[in-house]
């Protein structure tokens, strides 16, 4: 009974907490650059400023920080049980040793983690400034105003 208990919660935290990492405001429609409305809703940043975004980039990012987010749930869950088994080791040459190996996979698993998404970030951030060089003139790499 304990053990379902613990199944559920630990299956509603992993649906609700990405789902509530990935709410965010809901902003106007950017519509064309021409009209009058376009430029107010810019100027008094209802838009965003995201109305020039690539959308693969936009997608890959979100789906990462998702990613993300999982990986750092799960290390957080495994430093805590690692934790408590070394606590209730009791001494105990061979579970002390699992308790610290399971600490240190769950470390070595966020780090990788962390350095998977800053790379992911910087190639999107570099194809982007590669697809938009300086003075470039095409409308995706105008600034939002």
């Amino acid at each position: 009974m304990r053990r379902t208990i613990m199944n559920l919660v630990v299956a509603i935290a992993l649906v609700l907490v990405p789902a509530a990492a990935m709410s965010s405001p809901v902003y106007a429609d950017c519509g064309t650059p021409s009209t009058s409305k376009t430029q107010v809703l810019n100027g008094i940043g209802e838009t965003g400023g995201n109305c020039n975004d690539s959308g693969v980039a936009v997608a890959i990012s979100a789906g990462v920080n998702i990613l993300s987010i999982v990986v750092g749930i799960a290390a957080i869950l495994m430093v805590i049980l690692s934790g408590f088994k070394y606590i209730t080791s009791g001494g105990e040459a061979q579970k002390v040793a699992n308790a610290k190996n399971s600490l240190i996979y769950a470390l070595v698993g966020l780090i990788i983690a962390a350095l998977a998404q800053i790379m992911v970030h910087f190639v999107i951030n570099q194809s982007t400034a590669a697809a938009c060089p300086p003075g470039s003139k095409e409308p995706t790499c105008q600034p939002a105003h």
